[in-house]
């Protein structure tokens, strides 16, 4: 178990971004599931940009990788321009 107040505090940092991330992540692939089964192309076009950002978001905050983040950008767009 923890000693310091230093390690007890980074228990409890860790513990709330583990479960902000894991919100977020599932979020993500929810929106991502949504927007790859949809066959409409205007909710489509509606719903790239929302996605986009999500995926930029993680990103950002390091939760996934920024190639990981590019690569379901590009394949999302491609469907979207292939409906």
């Amino acid at each position: 178990m923890a000693n310091h107040q230093s390690a007890k505090k980074r228990i409890r940092q860790t513990e709330s971004r583990r479960v902000e991330n894991k919100y977020y992540s599932r979020s993500t692939r929810n929106a991502i599931k949504q927007l790859r089964s949809t066959s409409d192309k205007t909710e489509a076009t509606e719903l790239l940009p929302k996605v986009s950002a999500m995926l930029d978001k993680l990103a950002k905050r390091n939760t996934i990788h920024k190639n990981k983040a590019a690569n379901l950008k590009s394949s999302l767009t491609n469907h979207v321009n292939s409906l």
